[in-house]
C-alpha cells in the first residue's frame, strides 16, 4: 500500500535510505560517500526544505520510500530507496508511478552517473537522460543544493510526458 509518510516514519525512512545506499559502495567516488550515507539531521533538513515522502507499506512497516520536492517550476524526485530484502518486487516502480500520476508539470530526478541500475530504472519509466552537460549542470545548480563535486559526478533525468 502506498501512503504519505508522517513524522513517526522518520526512523524508518532514515534506516531505509542508509541501508539501500550501501549499493553505492565501490560505485560512486569515495570522496562522495560517507557513513552514514544520510545523517539523521540531513534527512530532517531535507524534509524541512519541502521534501515530502511517500512510502510503500507491507505488514505494517515501510519497505520503500520516495520523496517529492517542488522547486521553482519543476518537481524533483528525491531519495528513492527500497529496503534491500524488498528490492526487485516492483515497489520502486509502484511508488514512482504513483508520484508521476499525481505530479503535473516537469519532473526531474538526479542520481550518480555511475549508478547505472538507477539510471536504467528511471529510463524504464519514461525518464530520459539530459545529455547536454551544460544543461545538466544548470539544472543541478538551479534545482538542487549539492557540492560541485557531486554535481560533476551526477546526471539528471527528465520525465517525458
Amino acid at each position: 500500500m502506498i501512503r504519505n509518510c508522517i513524522d513517526a516514519d522518520l526512523p524508518a525512512i532514515h534506516a531505509i535510505v542508509n541501508e539501500a545506499a550501501k549499493a553505492y559502495r565501490g560505485v560512486i567516488p569515495d570522496d562522495c560517500l560517507h557513513e552514514p550515507y544520510m545523517p539523521l539531521q540531513e534527512l530532517i533538513d531535507e524534509i524541512g526544505s519541502g521534501v515530502a515522502f511517500s512510502g510503500w507499506e507491507e505488514g505494517g512497516e515501510l519497505a520503500g520510500v520516495m520523496g517529492l520536492q517542488r522547486v521553482g517550476d519543476v518537481t524533483l524526485i528525491r531519495h528513492a530507496y527500497v529496503r534491500t530484502a524488498s528490492q526487485a518486487h516492483g515497489i520502486g516502480s509502484k511508488l514512482l508511478q504513483a508520484l508521476i500520476d499525481r505530479t503535473p508539470g516537469p519532473l526531474l530526478v538526479g542520481t550518480w552517473a555511475d549508478a547505472t541500475w538507477a539510471i536504467r530504472f528511471y529510463e524504464r519509466h519514461g525518464f530520459r537522460l539530459v545529455g547536454d552537460v551544460d544543461r545538466k549542470n544548470g539544472l543541478l545548480d538551479e534545482h538542487w543544493t549539492i557540492p560541485r563535486r557531486q554535481r560533476d559526478v551526477s546526471v539528471v533525468l527528465e520525465y517525458v510526458r
